[in-house]
């Protein structure tokens, strides 16, 4: 069960930011096994670069057809680098966003997202319609599901 404190949604400034990511659709049954592919391939890429990511990995969701989900899984880093087959350089750009650091299963984001819509509504914003998870740490980095670390961005206009 979610408690509030998991559950602070703040709106703030993107900062411009670089990345490099790989885009595609896939369904979302797949998605597992696609993210954890993109982020190796991207990680071993910066490494034969000698560039370090400027952060932790993220995931953009451009659409939500789970038979055909628009996706871009990368890395930021602090400046622009060359892309490679797949690979290619990217942003997330500057504006204001709504934001949720949230603990726990992925299983129980749905409800994360129902709360920051609601909240946009309730502030007046309209949302630009691309939602960016940046995960902190993954399945394989813990105990338990409930201690898994996902910052939600909800970019939006107002």
């Amino acid at each position: 069960m979610m408690t509030e404190k998991q559950l602070t949604i703040e709106t703030r400034e993107q900062k411009h930011q670089p990345v490099l990511s790989i885009r595609m659709n896939t369904k979302a049954e797949n998605l597992p096994v696609v993210i954890g592919e993109s982020y190796a391939k991207i990680a071993r890429y910066l490494e034969e670069l000698d560039v370090e990511p400027a952060g932790p990995p993220f995931v953009a969701y451009y659409n939500l057809d789970m038979e055909n989900l628009d996706v871009e899984m990368g890395f930021p880093v602090d400046d622009v680098v060359p892309g490679d087959h797949d690979m290619c350089p990217g942003e997330i750009v500057e504006g204001k966003v709504v934001s949720c650091m949230y603990e726990g299963p992925y299983e129980g984001m749905a409800a994360v997202y129902e709360k920051m819509n609601e909240y946009i509504r309730d502030k007046g914003f309209t949302a630009t319609g691309v939602a960016y998870e940046t995960y902190y740490n993954s399945p394989d980095d813990v105990r338990s599901h409930d201690e898994l670390l996902t910052r939600i961005d909800l970019p939006v206009h107002g």
